[in-house]
């Protein structure tokens, strides 16, 4: 006999979404539900969900399955990882999964971009509100990504006239005149990430045309100083390798219509020792400032392999029995 807190929900599905796209082809996306839901029994019988167990969990289970039906309504594919950030939504954040994973940043070549955790959509729609964000989180949290996406789609619209895209040279000290060849072959290994980025989303053909036009610039950071960069989007990566004046140049670059995203990863700094990082001043120094936000994603917003979530998590409690010393 079933106990008290036992129930049975069922679950209808909308007439536009069919059980295949919704459940995959084999059954995948209902073996997701099921071990997020160990205590749940779910069945799937044509267009009616059938969710047996703990009133608690059922409840939770039943708000997944009408979440992944309208995300399903969208067209936007249902993976396993998918359903898995969904669980994780419902069960400990109290957010809408199909609020996250169906705002489209930008499409190319077939493929749409969107944010896959609530702390990538938070920073999103941060990068819309404000005329300057910080994106400050570990690797594999689609900083960059998310950032360049974002000026992508500005420059589609015509927000703005132009993408420029910087990072530091720190690891030749910007003394980039001591390197052999020619200024493109001497910052290329400092700029490639962001090309990489960029050929995600914009035909690689028309590339070298937009650089060649002024309409998509890739420069070091130390090429920066004494601009004003109006109807721009522009992007710093790896900010935490700026010192304190390297970042109020940058910043102070902004010129009217204009957005700036900086990213960076407070713990993997590369500057010499003693040399403070301007991304971690920058955050005592603007905290407050109107039009100005601060977005620190986690662990749980890792978009690459499982793994790296977990060796991010791994390190941080080292850290934390080293006392903090590195």
């Amino acid at each position: 006999m079933p106990s008290n807190d036992t129930v049975t929900y069922r679950v209808p599905l909308p007439d536009d979404v069919h059980p295949v796209t919704l459940f995959g082809a084999r059954d995948e996306v209902l073996r997701t539900i099921e071990a997020g839901f160990p205590t749940v029994e779910v069945h799937a019988r044509g267009n009616l969900v059938t969710l047996t167990g703990p009133v608690g969990d059922v409840t939770t289970a039943q708000r997944l399955v009408e979440e992944l039906a309208q995300i399903a309504r969208t067209g936007t594919p249902l993976t396993p990882d998918a359903v898995q950030r969904a669980i994780g939504m419902l069960t400990t954040l109290s957010a809408s999964p199909a609020d996250v994973l169906t705002a489209n940043i930008v499409s190319s070549r077939g493929r749409t971009i969107r944010p896959k955790t609530l702390g990538q959509k938070t920073y999103v729609d941060a990068i819309d509100a404000n005329t300057i964000t910080f994106g400050i989180g570990p690797a594999g949290t689609g900083k960059t990504y998310l950032a360049m996406a974002k000026a992508v789609n500005a420059l589609q619209s015509k927000s703005v006239n132009r993408i420029v895209l910087t990072r530091p040279a720190v690891e030749a000290g910007e003394r980039l005149g001591f390197l052999p060849g020619s200024l493109s072959e001497k910052i290329d290994p400092y700029l490639r990430p962001l090309y990489d980025a960029l050929h995600d989303m914009v035909d690689p053909d028309s590339i070298p045309k937009l650089i060649a036009a002024g309409t998509i610039e890739v420069a070091p950071l130390a090429y920066m100083r004494g601009r004003t960069l109006n109807d721009a989007f522009i992007i710093l990566d790896e900010a935490q390798n700026t010192t304190p004046e390297q970042i109020k140049m940058f910043l102070t670059r902004l010129g009217f219509n204009s957005k700036v995203v900086v990213t960076g990863d407070v713990t993997q700094v590369d500057l010499p020792s003693g040399v403070r990082s301007g991304l971690r001043v920058v955050q005592e120094i603007l905290d407050g400032i109107e039009d100005v936000a601060f977005c620190r994603l986690s662990s749980a917003d890792v978009v690459r392999h499982r793994l790296v979530g977990e060796i991010i998590d791994a390190y941080e409690r080292w850290d934390e029995r080293q006392g903090g010393r590195r």
